[in-house]
């Protein structure tokens, strides 16, 4: 394992040769994994969707469903009854698909703070089917590491850690904050360094995110995978982020929407990947290959 001190990291965010950065973060990340480049297709249905009596129309657009490799409920549920509702709903429409559901701020918001609370409300989640934890965002936990092993202990994992909002100079404490939670929790696959809201007043670049990446590659040693978001932060930015020391894709559409099979998302994050010079792996939520 491989990992900079807090000075090399800072330097290397100061430096203004992309290039060079770049290929320190894509150095490790192939020293990790080769070329080997993992990614999601996730259907996502917030959790209003699947409340008893809702008149939306779920069933119909979960035929497309058997393309996914997570069916992830989204939003944040008005109570501890709605959120097995929710959960055991989706549990049912998705057969052998994985399950995934919820930020573990907002559940922990909903066990009203407290961590013995927590694990007994994914204990209930655990119970109505529920696996995975969607979203662990570290800005938003008051003790992460505790909420994590809280949800561990109710047997629901937490594969991966994110990043909800950043301020300026917040970049380098929550990469340390993200390692420092994998050491004493453990169970982390994958931790997503950039933040899922942007900053009205102080948006970050490109260029910053891609340094961004390839910091939390080089700093975040015990963590296997850093990850980008393909819906959130598009094709684009994404596939550079792979030439700079991510190695998994999150949020890939799973419908297949009308364009033809060589303009569906499943073609078009395989083309980007091996545009990139790398390998394309397509897992599920559970990390097994697909």
């Amino acid at each position: 394992m491989t990992e900079i001190s807090l000075d090399e990291a800072q330097a290397i965010l100061a430096d203004r040769n992309l290039i060079a950065v770049g290929a320190r973060g894509d150095d490790e990340r192939r020293r990790r994994h080769g070329k080997r480049t993992t990614f999601v297709r996730v259907f996502e249905v917030h959790t209003d969707a699947l409340r008893p009596g809702s008149g939306q129309a779920i069933p119909s657009a979960l035929l497309s469903s058997a393309a996914a490799g997570e069916i992830r409920v989204t939003g944040k549920p008005s109570s501890v009854a709605s959120a097995v509702a929710a959960v055991k709903a989706a549990r049912a429409l998705a057969g052998s698909i994985p399950v995934s559901a919820y930020s573990l701020a907002d559940l922990l918001d909903l066990a009203g703070g407290s961590t013995a609370s927590l694990t007994d409300l994914l204990g209930r989640l655990a119970a109505a089917g529920l696996e995975i934890v969607a979203d662990a965002p570290i800005d938003e936990l008051p003790d992460a590491a505790s909420a994590v092993q809280a949800a561990r202990a109710a047997g629901v994992a937490v594969p991966r850690l994110t990043v909800h909002r950043a301020a300026a100079g917040d970049a380098l404490r929550f990469v340390t904050l993200a390692r420092d939670i994998q050491s004493s929790a453990g169970g982390v696959r994958a931790f997503a360094p950039l933040p899922r809201v942007s900053s009205l007043a102080q948006p970050s670049t490109g260029y910053d995110d891609v340094k961004q990446i390839a910091v939390a590659r080089l700093l975040a040693g015990n963590i296997d995978s850093i990850q980008v978001d393909w819906a959130l932060y598009g094709p684009k930015l994404a596939q550079v982020a792979l030439t700079m020391g991510a190695d998994d894709v999150d949020a890939v559409s799973a419908l297949e929407g009308d364009l033809g099979r060589r303009r569906s998302p499943l073609e078009e994050i395989r083309g980007n990947i091996q545009a990139a010079g790398l390998d394309a792996v397509e897992r599920d939520a559970s990390w097994r290959t697909r």
